[in-house]
Formats: C-alpha cells, sequence, structure tokens
C-alpha cells in the first residue's frame, strides 16, 4: 500500500467556519486543552486576583466575616462558570467559528464579574458581578442548545435540560436584585443549590462524553494559574512593603515560607495521576465539585500571605496568630481536600496519613505567631519528603 494510500483523509469540515456540534469521544487520542481553552483559563484569574486582594483587605482590616463571605461568593461565581466551560467544552468543542465567540463572550462576562468583586466586599453590592455571571451562563445556555440541535434521543434530552436548568438559575438570580439587601444571604444559598444541582439532573437520561485525561489536563492547568497568581500576590506585596518600609529581616522568613508552600502545594498535587479515577460521573463530580475548596484555598493562600506581610511592616493591626492563621489556615484545607480528592485513592499503609497529619502540623504553626508561616512552609516541604521516601519504599 503506497504512503498516499494510507494517509488519513482529511475532515471535509476541518475549514468550515460552522460545523454540527457533535459529541466527542471519551476514548479520542491525544486530547489535551486548546489555545482557546488556555487563554480562558488566563482571563479567569483576573477574577481569582480581585477576589484574592479584596479577602486580604478585608481580613487586615479586621472585616474577616464580611470577606469570608464576600470571597466565598465571588470565588463560586468564577469557579462555577469556568468548570461549566470546561465540562462542556470537553465533550462539545468544535472549534468553530460560533463556538469561539460564544467563548470570547464568556470572557468579557468574567471580566464584568471582576469589575464587579470590590463592589461585594464593599457594600455587598452584587448587581455588577451578577451581570457578569448571568452573561457568561446565557452564553453557555447557546452552547446547549447548538448541542441539542445536533444530538438525538436521550442525549438532546441532556443537552435541552442543561439548557431549560441554567436558564431558570439566570432568571432566579436576576430576581435575586429586586429583593430587599437584608434578605439576599437568605436566597443566595438556594440559588446556589440549584446551580451545582443543574448537572446532577442534567445528566440523568444521558451521560455527556468528557474526555478524563482532557478534564485532568484543565483542572491541573487552572490548579498552576491560581498558585501563579498566588505567588504574584505575594511578590507584590512584599515589593510594596519594601517600598515603604525596608523591612527585609521581618518579610525574608514568610518570603521563605510561602514560596515552600506554593512548590509544596504543586508538588502534592501532581504527585499523582488522577485520569484513571475519572471513569464514572459519580466519582468525577465528587472530584470536580470538590475543586471549589482545591482552587479557592490555593487562592486564599496568596491572600493569606498578604496580610502576613502587612502585618510583618506594622500596615495590618492583627495579632501576629490571626496573621499567620490567613496562611495556615488556607493551606491546611488545600493539603487535607487534595488527599480526600486524589492521594487516598492511591496511598497505601504509613503513606495515608501524610497530608492529613501534615494539615494538622500546619494549623499547630498558627501558634507560632509571626514565625508560623516559616513553619507552615517547612512541614509543607517535608510532607513532600516524606512522601518520596516512603512512595520509593514501597516501589
Amino acid at each position: 500500500m503506497s504512503s498516499e494510500a494510507a494517509a488519513p483523509h482529511p475532515d471535509p469540515d476541518q475549514h468550515r467556519p460552522v460545523r454540527r456540534m457533535a459529541a466527542r469521544s471519551r476514548a479520542e487520542p491525544h486530547r489535551t486543552a486548546t489555545w482557546l481553552e488556555l487563554f480562558f483559563d488566563l482571563c479567569f484569574v483576573v477574577a481569582v486576583a480581585q477576589a484574592g486582594r479584596e479577602l486580604a483587605h478585608a481580613v487586615a482590616d479586621h472585616h474577616l466575616g464580611t470577606g469570608l463571605s464576600g470571597y466565598l461568593l465571588a470565588f463560586f461565581a468564577i469557579w462555577w462558570a469556568w468548570m461549566n466551560f470546561s465540562w462542556f467544552a470537553s465533550a462539545y468543542d468544535v472549534d468553530d467559528v460560533p463556538y469561539r465567540i460564544t467563548t470570547l463572550i464568556q470572557i468579557v462576562g468574567v471580566l464584568v464579574l471582576a469589575a464587579g468583586v470590590p463592589r461585594i466586599f464593599a457594600d455587598q453590592d452584587v448587581t455588577l458581578a451578577v451581570a457578569g455571571y448571568v452573561l457568561m451562563r446565557v452564553a453557555m445556555i447557546t452552547q446547549w442548545l447548538r448541542a441539542a440541535r445536533s444530538e438525538r434521543g436521550s442525549a438532546r434530552t441532556m443537552a435541552l435540560r442543561y439548557a431549560l436548568g441554567i436558564a431558570v438559575c439566570q432568571v432566579g438570580w436576576c430576581l435575586l436584585l429586586l429583593v430587599p439587601d437584608d434578605v439576599r444571604p437568605y436566597l443566595i444559598p438556594l440559588g446556589v443549590i440549584a446551580e451545582v444541582a443543574v448537572p446532577v439532573w442534567a445528566e440523568a437520561p444521558a451521560k455527556s462524553t468528557w474526555h478524563p485525561h482532557h478534564i485532568a489536563e484543565r483542572y491541573g492547568l487552572f490548579t498552576i494559574i491560581v498558585l501563579g497568581e498566588t505567588v504574584t500576590a505575594a511578590t507584590l506585596a512584599m515589593q510594596s512593603a519594601l517600598d515603604e518600609h525596608e523591612a527585609l529581616g521581618e518579610l525574608l522568613p514568610i518570603a521563605a515560607g510561602g514560596l515552600l508552600i506554593c512548590f509544596g502545594a504543586w508538588w502534592i498535587y501532581f504527585a499523582t495521576p488522577i485520569h484513571g479515577l475519572l471513569r464514572a460521573n459519580r466519582q468525577a463530580f465528587l472530584w470536580g465539585y470538590g475543586h471549589y475548596l482545591v482552587f479557592g484555598s490555593a487562592a486564599a493562600i496568596g491572600a493569606g500571605l498578604e496580610v502576613a506581610i502587612e502585618h510583618a511592616v506594622g500596615a495590618a493591626h492583627l495579632s501576629a496568630e490571626a496573621a499567620t492563621a490567613a496562611v495556615t489556615v488556607p493551606t491546611a484545607l488545600f493539603l487535607f481536600t487534595v488527599w480526600a480528592l486524589h492521594s487516598r485513592h492511591v496511598k497505601q499503609g504509613s503513606e495515608q496519613a501524610v497530608l492529613p497529619a501534615a494539615a494538622a502540623a500546619v494549623l499547630a504553626c498558627t501558634a507560632a505567631g509571626q514565625g508560623g508561616v516559616l513553619l507552615a512552609g517547612l512541614v509543607t516541604a517535608a510532607a513532600v519528603a516524606v512522601g518520596i521516601v516512603l512512595h520509593t519504599r514501597r516501589a
């Protein structure tokens, strides 16, 4: 057989500006993130940075309750819109002109959301944030309607359920703007529950054909981006502190501890390939939903480092333990959540105890006051080292 005869036939739809949105196969080889998905992730980091920055300011100003509630709400909107796009793209990305334009509209939505984040923290004004969120979600409705048009049977029912469920939720968020401010805190949790219930309800008739390798890569890439934003936030805070106070001796231990935490967080998250666990919707949903805590805690570490730096130079009027807790609590949450989602499925024997014990030890570092951040970094590094030794012995 000649080489010409053996060459694969080109896809006739490959260069068409509008294509049929057919479901992609879970067995598709060499499935990786696209350039558009990477651009999408980078734009979402703008909103992540805003949420982290506002959390840091709230904690430093003794407004922990307001700051934490605002952060949880803002980060839910960011995470949920990103997550829905990522799983949809894994199943239906056709990379044609309408798909690209709709994705770019979603990017506009997250930028509007990011612009509204400071208002959530300042005076609980959610109007602009809701507008950006609804814009992203309406764009998602059009994607599911396109998928429904190309599907048949139970798969079409699934796509229509997604479109209907998302639409109903967005009507609810718009109505939320009409109720009195003091009533909204009681209604927001209902909206969150409705949003997270949509995929469970929609995929009852049929399962979307998301790709395990692709999903694992998408989550890994976003984890890297969030950790990178944490390093950036801490670096900018340190630069500002040095310019204004020149307190190098107080800042170096925080810098060293922060870097050890970020390096250790990266090492621990990527220590185990996870795509093999994502075989069915039940495991995948728990894993995907659990990343709200992974992403949220990773971004909060950066906010905590900002608080610790401000305390070290006397700009934040908190106790040393409270400033250190701003770093140790999200670090411990990250370690424990990664263990719950990843490590416990592959670790054996004494390996199972490493990350839970490290999380507890990191929390204990809070009592060390200003030196607690460095100690937390050393504990995180020790967890990595112990994990490597135990894994090597088992191998």
